[in-house]
């Protein structure tokens, strides 16, 4: 995850952030839950049955949505949530881990496995890298990041799959797009209530590959 810079001004917006009050209400890990329950309202994305895989799941508040999405009667969910990341992550109720790097062989290979050689419906993917400040750097790992998730996404996704990932407005972000555009019909740009107004970041979703 990207690193902060934990100053006063904002420790306090963050004591006073509305939907940093929410998540504790509602038991979310991070305030980032809201913003992906706007973009699968939005964009009519997860339904019951569907295989999810949730990229960089650490620290789950992603997975704890999902779960609320495909949860039947008796909290048995209905579908199924694979959670990625090299971090450890606290257990959700029903969401299978793998801690480990999915760019690595033996992940890739315990992922397939698990699926049986089944494709899946849906891609999230909320991973940002350690920025440096350094804008060219900066952008160049940014795109870096989506290009895994969107690699990843054309190797698991059924042909009517989608994905979400979080990139970046700036130098870089429309050569995301414009790659995006290349393997999804349908390519749309988000920014959930839940982004802080200053932040530069943008869900990109992607939607039926082309074959």
């Amino acid at each position: 995850m990207a690193k902060k810079k934990f100053s006063k001004e904002w420790i306090q917006q963050h004591i006073n952030d509305p939907y940093v009050k929410m998540a504790q209400q509602k038991g979310y890990r991070a305030r980032a839950a809201f913003k992906l329950s706007e973009i699968l309202d939005t964009e009519k994305l997860m339904r019951p049955g569907d295989t999810v895989i949730d990229l960089g799941s650490a620290p789950g508040s992603w997975s704890q949505v999902a779960r609320e999405r495909l949860v039947a009667s008796g909290g048995v969910i209905n579908g199924r949530i694979i959670a990625l990341d090299m971090l450890p992550m606290e257990p959700v109720a029903g969401v299978e881990f793998i801690q480990g790097d999915f760019r690595e062989d033996a992940v890739l290979e315990q992922l397939k496995n698990m699926l049986g050689g089944a494709q899946v419906d849906l891609v999230i993917s909320d991973m940002a890298p350690n920025l440096s400040g350094v804008g060219s750097a900066d952008s160049a790992r940014i795109q870096h990041v989506c290009d895994l998730a969107l690699d990843f996404a054309c190797g698991h996704l059924k042909p009517d799959g989608a994905l979400i990932v979080k990139a970046f407005h700036g130098s870089g972000f429309s050569q995301i797009v414009e790659s995006f555009k290349r393997h999804f019909q349908k390519v749309v740009e988000r920014k959930p209530k839940a982004s802080r107004d200053k932040s530069s970041e943008t869900f990109l979703v992607g939607r039926r590959l082309k074959q």
